[in-house]
């Protein structure tokens, strides 16, 4: 197994972000299907998810809108076929968000980073710039900015929600890209293969990823393994469903093994191997048994959300039409203590195992952990 090498690159890079971000423009051509529309038809159809049918006649009515290049200021306007409709989505100060990411680990085929809870790895609803993405595209931009062709920046390759931290590895190269998405998705086939055994995944694999977590109570037994599946619920706030237990859902497989039990406290640090990666598997694992995180504001035993009301749909709309900031918890939100502290693969390129460690923030370390930290 081969440790990470020393890079001569800075360990951490980052750029502060702008108070307000880019905007976006949203380019859509006039289909056969669509045509004979209105403009607000057509956006409070088609685009329901960003805005209830009020926000979108705001929308128009600022003069946010255009077909083929001109600003159209009336929601009754017919469509026709082959125009092309812009939506410029004003800039908005997005939430705060930490902007420093820590190198891991780094060669010509791909990087690891340490991405810090807070920070959201890919654009979406509120965090369109202040993302993982963007600032590796900032890197990208300025470190090819001396030489004669621009590389592409490096993409990440799995998911890590924005509550939790730790490793996040991210492909530098196409091949690269394609085969460690691979090594990610093996596992999680592995289980689908195996959906009606009771038999542990035995396979050689090409990727593992542990985590450490920190769960409310305390567990009983020193190993556990959850099987639970996981299937998606209709809830608001968050248009393409929720992840939750679900015995209707797709295969799902997590070990977990007691490393400290704190009595005091009424907590458990545990470590969690995943052998499938479902969104939020962690969290809905650990809460489907009885331990949510510590801090979850989502998930509560059972691996079910607090609050629960698949019917209710808030109309109201906030300044710039789109839907208010939903009241209730959702997926995105932080505050619970989970991290990406380990990972052991194959070399996309060269097959060489490496492995990578991400170091464990204080509320994650054993008693022993700690006081070696400490005298170090």
């Amino acid at each position: 197994m081969s440790n990470p090498p020393e890079t001569s690159r800075p360990r951490t890079f980052g750029l502060p972000w702008p108070e307000l971000n880019d905007g976006l423009f949203y380019n859509d051509v006039v289909r056969p299907s669509d045509s004979e529309l209105t403009l607000i038809e057509f956006y409070s159809s088609k685009y329901k998810n960003s805005a209830p049918p009020l926000g979108w006649m705001q929308r128009i009515e600022n003069g946010q809108i255009t077909v083929d290049g001109i600003a159209v200021t009336d929601p009754n306007t017919i469509l026709r076929v082959g125009s092309e409709i812009v939506y410029h989505r004003l800039p908005w100060r997005e939430p705060d968000a930490p902007y420093l990411l820590e190198v891991l680990y780094e060669d010509d085929d791909m990087v690891a980073l340490n991405k810090p809870s807070g920070l959201q790895v890919l654009p979406g609803g509120l965090f369109q710039q202040r993302t993982v993405l963007t600032q590796l595209q900032w890197r990208a931009s300025k470190q090819s900015s001396s030489v004669a062709c621009q590389e592409p920046h490096p993409v990440p390759v799995h998911r890590l929600g924005r509550g939790t931290s730790g490793i996040l590895l991210c492909a530098k190269t196409k091949l690269a890209k394609t085969r460690l998405a691979l090594f990610f998705a093996d596992g999680t086939s592995q289980i689908e293969g195996n959906r009606n055994t009771n038999e542990e995944i035995c396979g050689v694999r090409k990727i593992s990823k542990m985590y450490r977590a920190l769960v409310t109570g305390i567990l009983d037994e020193d190993k556990v393994m959850i099987k639970q599946p996981i299937g998606m619920v209709r809830y608001p706030g968050v248009a393409k469903g929720l992840y939750v237990a679900s015995s209707s859902g797709k295969p799902a497989l997590s070990k977990v093994d007691v490393l400290e039990r704190g009595m005091q406290g009424n907590t458990t640090l545990v470590q969690v191997e995943i052998q499938s990666g479902r969104p939020h598997q962690i969290r809905i694992h650990l809460s489907f048994i009885g331990h949510p995180l510590l801090g979850d504001p989502l998930y509560v035993s059972g691996g079910q959300p607090k609050c629960f009301d698949p019917e209710f749909i808030d109309e109201s709309f906030a300044t710039d039409g789109g839907y208010q900031r939903p009241i209730k918890p959702v997926p995105g939100d932080c505050g619970y203590c989970l991290h990406a502290h380990q990972l052991v693969l194959s070399h996309p390129t060269t097959n060489q195992v490496i492995k990578i460690t991400a170091p464990l923030p204080p509320v994650l370390r054993t008693q022993k952990e700690a006081e070696v930290n400490t005298s170090n």
